[in-house]
């Protein structure tokens, strides 16, 4: 950015403040962190704590900002996933060296938060994006499939502007970043006026990173003296592609409507049922390990747990145990006065701040080294039953299990759904794990996990993508219900080349078509069945053409009968007529004889004999369709085997013998459905050159 790295009235580069080494560990040593600081380059700045960098003030042009970091985003598309990982990788580790000062920075400039804990998110943000996506391919290619002639690219977004909170405001800056330089896009940065400067330092940082590694100049960007007019500039700027909102409902809100495409996070209010069966030291545990990290400010922490009566006396005498304090009725209403502003949304002067210190504004009287505040609660609404933003919650006392999760989903509806819900039960409770997934509308239902943690992901559960902007789905009023990666910052472009469809020839399992072949088939392969129907026309009938083919049966012992009805355009009163015979006779084999008319007809008849169900849906049977293969109305293909179908043509027309259609006729309408199915292809086809000569 210029209003950083160049005074605009001499010309000549800013210089922050810098410290060497040796003293950046005097000032670690002096708040006992403990921990070596080293510089991300040897070039680069350190904050020291105390200070603040100097951040030059310059008349802010959007316009001309953004427009640098689109520059640069072009040439940035052009890289190889080679580069990109290079620069990923580089960044990640030049912040991770950083981690300590810019959570000392955090604290001091925004007073809210415990460093220590800053220092784990800033860290978590390098650390665990970099681990989780560091093979992950974001550039060209993504897959290909040459023989269908498809194959996926990923493009960049283009210049994404991110909105970064004043409870996580180098952490999100650095998680938000990272995730655009992986997939090739630059990112413009708003910050909350409480924490610009660590957040902007934060921005430079990742910038000098990123460019001592190879990427273009200007590939990250900010706004340094930030304004809601600017910010709702920014997301209603026409060269921004996304806009990645983490803030107040109102900021997510504004996102939405900015007209540019938005992926926001709503409000958290995670409720925590604790049960008859869970470990109830794990669980107490767990919640105040989730509720004091960086004094309860993680958007996915525990507001309200929810306590079966038969173990709520000793979660309560846990809590007391571990330092929290339980509110009386008078402390309770002092406190929610301190807590909620009248519009029933967190006091900015209590998120992020100690229980004692919370304590004290409220004029309630504690123990120094108090945990957490716990109010009990009755009603689902209440203030402490609300997303708060510090170390306190609600407590409520239910009769059962699905009296808990009744009172957590009336506690989301309130404010929080979509977004996170924990349970502590017994591992295996499968049952009440599975229903209250079911029940319970959020994006991360978390299984005996401090809330807090086990939301951000990949430290409590390795499959859940570690994120630090998670969202709530159509519930919460997001785009995506699930943690942010690198896929939600992509463009996907599927290239699909002409491919015909799939040619074949589907035939009955057997078809003897030599002269004189009809008494050899049926001879030798229906040797053992019992009853044959044949169905014919009355001409062939009456010529002798079936008294063969029952002669045929006879000598291998299957009984037969003649159903010799068929039109020559045959109807479903004729298909419903020969149904009713082969009903009677029960038969395991149907042979169709003569044209395309008889055979059609038993195909039908076979059908019906075999799915007595599809006699009433003739409207679906004959129902039109584009491909055969992707018809909405499908037969079975398991078919049930009464009886097997042959077919034995007489003439030479229609094919019918080999093929899966026929042809009925509605009387009453006057129309011909063809009907198509492979379920239709005969088991056997008897083409004898004899019968059509003999005709």
């Amino acid at each position: 950015m210029a209003s950083l790295f160049v005074d605009p009235k001499a010309g000549t580069a800013a210089v922050l403040p810098t410290i060497t080494v040796a003293s950046a560990l005097e000032e670690i040593a002096a708040g006992k962190q403990g921990r070596e600081l080293k510089p991300a380059t040897t070039s680069g700045p350190i904050y020291t704590p105390g200070t603040t960098p100097c951040i030059m003030e310059s008349h802010f042009d959007l316009d001309e900002e953004v427009l640098r970091v689109k520059e640069a985003q072009k040439v940035y598309a052009s890289y190889t996933q080679e580069q990109v990982d290079k620069i990923f990788a580089a960044v990640a580790m030049a912040l991770s060296m950083q981690r300590i000062p810019l959570a000392k920075m955090a604290c001091e400039e925004t007073g809210m938060g415990v460093v220590e804990d800053k220092v784990i998110k800033n860290n978590f943000a390098c650390e665990y994006i970099l681990n989780k996506y560091r093979y992950t391919k974001t550039c060209g290619i993504m897959s290909q499939d040459r023989p269908n002639g498809n194959t996926v690219l990923a493009e960049p977004l283009g210049v994404v502007a991110a909105i970064i909170p004043t409870t996580n405001p180098t952490s999100t800056a650095i998680f938000k970043i990272l995730l655009c330089l992986k997939t090739r896009n630059g990112i413009f940065l708003s910050p909350h006026p409480r924490a610009k400067k660590c957040t902007c330092y934060t921005a430079e940082l990742c910038l000098r990173a990123a460019v001592a590694a190879g990427a273009p100049a200007n590939i990250v960007g900010w706004i340094d003296e930030p304004s809601v007019a600017l910010s709702q500039r920014l997301m209603a700027h026409k060269h921004v592609s996304l806009i990645l909102a983490t803030g107040g409902p109102s900021m997510v809100k504004a996102a939405y409507q900015s007209g540019n495409p938005a992926i926001g996070v709503g409000a958290g209010n995670c409720p925590s049922v604790i049960d008859e069966t869970a470990d109830v030291e794990m669980a107490v545990a767990s919640v105040i390990t989730s509720k004091t990290f960086d004094n309860g400010m993680i958007c996915a922490s525990e507001q309200t747990i929810v306590v079966v009566d038969a173990v709520y006396d000793q979660v309560q005498q846990e809590l007391r145990k571990r330092g929290c304090h339980i509110c009386t009725p008078e402390e309770k209403k002092k406190l929610a006065a301190v807590i909620l502003l009248p519009s029933k949304t967190p006091n900015p002067k209590v998120v992020g701040q100690s229980a004692a210190k919370i304590l004290e504004m409220a004029g309630v009287k504690s123990h120094r080294d108090t945990r957490v505040i716990i109010a009990e609660c009755t009603t689902p609404g209440e203030p402490f039953s609300l997303e708060k933003l510090c170390p306190s919650l609600g407590m409520f006392r239910v009769a059962s299990f699905h009296d808990a999760v009744d009172t957590a989903v009336a506690c989301l509806e309130h404010v929080g759904l979509g977004h996170t819900a924990a349970l502590y039960t017994h591992p295996q409770n499968t049952d009440r794990i599975d229903h209250f997934a079911h029940k319970v509308p959020t994006g991360r239902i978390l299984v005996n996990c401090p809330s807090a943690q086990g939301g951000i992901g990949d430290i409590y559960n390795f499959c859940l993508a570690p994120s630090l902007t998670l969202g709530c789905g159509s519930w919460g009023g997001n785009a995506v219900s699930e943690n942010l990666g690198p896929r939600h910052l992509l463009n996907y472009k599927t290239v699909a080349e002409r491919r015909e469809n799939m040619l074949w020839l589907q035939q009955p399992k057997r078809v003897y078509f030599k002269y004189g072949c009809t008494h050899t088939a049926l001879t030798s392969e229906l040797r053992g069945k019992k009853r044959a129907l044949i169905v014919t026309d009355k001409p062939l009938h009456d010529l002798g053409f079936s008294q063969r083919i029952q002669q045929s049966l006879k000598s291998v012992g299957v009984e037969s009968e003649v159903f010799y009805d068929v039109e020559p355009d045959p109807s479903f009163d004729t298909v419903f007529a020969g149904l009713k015979a082969i009903r009677l006779f029960q038969p395991d084999v149907i042979i169709a004889l003569g044209g395309g008319s008889p055979m059609d007809a038993a195909k039908i008849m076979w059908l019906f004999y075999e799915f007595p169900d599809y006699e009433g849906k003739l409207d679906q049977l004959c129902a039109r369709f584009l491909d055969i293969r992707k018809r909405i109305y499908q037969l079975p293909t398991n078919a049930s085997r009464k009886a097997q179908l042959i077919c034995i043509p007489t003439s030479s027309g229609t094919g019918s013998e080999v093929t899966p259609f026929a042809v009925i006729t509605d009387k009453k309408d006057q129309v011909k459905y063809p009907i198509t199915d492979y379920a239709l292809t005969p088991d056997m086809a008897i083409c004898d050159p004899q019968l059509t000569l003999t005709m």
